[in-house]
């Protein structure tokens, strides 16, 4: 489980989140959903302790992390998976070099173990035949695939997603949506996921949370956001999150 209370965090005069509070429950989808320039990829940064909050604490897996040193917070990296926007890759490596990348810099698994993590999770997201391929040889689609394969490869107890879906076409958009679900259905990982993207939060969340502003202005389920009566979270579940109305 993740819990962060009362967090805080600004760039000069700029408020970027303002007395967040929110529960990650441990072993569901949580998707963080918000705007461009709403709050989500700092947010992202201070679960993992790439950034330290102005104010605030996080504890993941009951441990406070926004006072530790990088050595005790590279610890508790190694419960963290990543899948980047746009899938993150090493252009200049191969797909299987890419999903081998961090068992290889563990330095303590054995060339068999590799090997075996990488066939398993490669074949897991529907890429098996594809090991030799570099980046630049896949489509946007696959190259997400290749992400969540190395973020899956570790085993980790928590993954992160920014911006999954991030500039894919409607087919593959669902496609990946799909194997998000379906990873997590036979792993039970806990997943946070950050996007703007309102129909893959209603389709694949347990917890949907609303961070406008920099403030998380409504959480739930998501047929609990569906039924609420507040007139600006009923305008961003109905429509798009680049309509709402900027004066709430």
């Amino acid at each position: 489980m993740i819990k962060i209370e009362n967090l805080n965090k600004s760039f000069g005069d700029e408020q970027v989140l303002t007395n967040i509070n929110l529960i990650i429950p441990k072993g569901k989808i949580t998707v963080i959903l918000g705007r461009s320039g709403a709050g989500k990829s700092v947010l992202l940064k201070h679960i993992i302790g790439l950034i330290k909050p102005d104010s605030g604490k996080i504890f993941v897996n009951g441990h406070e992390i926004t006072a530790m040193k990088e050595k005790e917070l590279n610890k508790i990296r190694k419960h963290f998976g990543m899948l980047f926007q746009g899938g993150g890759l090493f252009d200049s490596i191969t797909v299987w070099e890419n999903v081998a990348f961090p068992l290889i810099e563990r330095e303590n698994n054995s060339r068999a173990e590799i090997e075996k993590a990488v066939k398993k999770r490669i074949a897991q997201v529907g890429l098996t035949g594809m090991e030799n391929k570099l980046p630049s040889e896949l489509s946007g689609g696959m190259k997400n695939r290749v992400g969540l394969a190395r973020a899956l490869v570790t085993n980790p107890d928590i993954i992160l997603f920014d911006e999954p879906t991030s500039g894919l076409d409607p087919i593959t958009n669902n496609s990946i949506s799909k194997l998000i679900i379906q990873a997590h259905k036979n792993l039970k990982n806990t997943y946070v996921i950050i996007s703007h993207n309102v129909e893959l939060a209603l389709k694949i969340a347990d917890k949907i949370a609303l961070l406008y502003g920099g403030e998380i202005i409504a959480e739930g389920t998501p047929d609990e956001l569906k039924k609420s009566k507040d007139s600006f979270v009923s305008q961003f579940i109905k429509g798009s999150l680049d309509d709402l109305d900027l004066e709430h």
